[in-house]
């Protein structure tokens, strides 16, 4: 479990990060670009993925889908944490897991048990409830709970696509995920662009220090979490419960302690539902 409480603690800093980053004035739009460069060094060096010609007859299906959604899911989770906070964004980052769930119903022809129809009940409730819906809303509380709703949709389809890589038998799981790494960097450096001469924003040199920080926990998020599937081969559910919940309790923590993130009894009743909905998916 001590691989499952690394992941947890990183996955939750990548979200400091950004929170932190924007409150010191660093852009934390452009810092979000530079954690993809350092993805690419520390998979070269420490995943070391067998380089694979780019053909065409490789899952380009998949990797461009994915190679996009990466950056812009992440500049949504930066929105999300700018609009929502830090607690919002955890739930509907972690309860996105309803999303291959409904899809393997709904397109792959797999049966939908009991209790995972209990548990996307559930996290659907705790995704309206943690959101806090505004009657009426201005420019800026539209986007309140626009970019959650965002980052629910989004990281659930990344979810789909990721479990449609892992099953390809050509090519290696590590050299896949280097495809899609080097795909995105080259949609977050193309955003860049649009920052710096579309936007007219100033170049951050700080956002270079705070994204290569990002990258560096984005990344140990990623390797801890395959290291404690490792560790407990049989525990699968385990592992996975412990990460969810352990990522939306501390998230929660940290957001109404570290940052004084004010939380509706709505929003509260949202967070506990979303623990139950995660428990009622991995143990019953």
């Amino acid at each position: 479990m001590f691989y499952v409480l690394l992941s947890v603690l990183c996955s939750v800093t990548v979200a400091i990060i950004i929170k932190f980053a924007r409150q010191r004035g660093v852009n934390y739009l452009q810092l979000l670009v530079w954690n993809y460069p350092v993805a690419l060094i520390l998979t070269h060096f420490l995943l070391k993925p067998e380089r694979h010609a780019w053909t065409s007859d490789l899952a380009w299906h998949l990797y461009i889908p994915l190679g996009i959604l990466l950056p812009s899911i992440f500049v949504c989770i930066a929105f999300s944490i700018r609009f929502g906070g830090i607690v919002k964004t955890e739930v509907a980052q972690r309860l996105s897991l309803f999303i291959p769930l409904l899809a393997a119903f709904l397109f792959m022809g797999e049966q939908l048990q009991p209790k995972n129809l209990i548990g996307i009940s559930v996290g659907l409730l705790a995704i309206a409830f943690s959101i806090g819906w505004k009657k009426e809303a201005n420019r800026g509380e539209v986007s309140y709970w626009v970019f959650p709703l965002l980052v629910f949709f989004g990281m659930g389809i990344i979810d789909i696509l990721f479990k449609q890589v892992a099953q390809l038998s050509s090519i290696t799981y590590m050299s896949s995920l280097w495809i899609v790494f080097v795909i995105a960097l080259i949609i977050a450096f193309i955003f860049l662009g649009y920052l710096l001469i579309i936007k007219r924003q100033v170049f951050d040199k700080m956002a270079i220090v705070y994204g290569a920080v990002l990258g560096l926990f984005n990344f140990g998020n990623i390797v801890f979490y395959m290291k404690a599937h490792r560790a407990l081969p049989d525990h699968p559910s385990l592992v996975f419960t412990a990460m969810n919940i352990g990522v939306i309790a501390v998230g929660a923590l940290v957001g109404v302690l570290l940052f004084r993130e004010k939380l509706s009894k709505y929003n509260k009743i949202g967070v506990l539902l979303a623990i139950i909905s995660v428990l009622l998916i991995a143990l019953l």
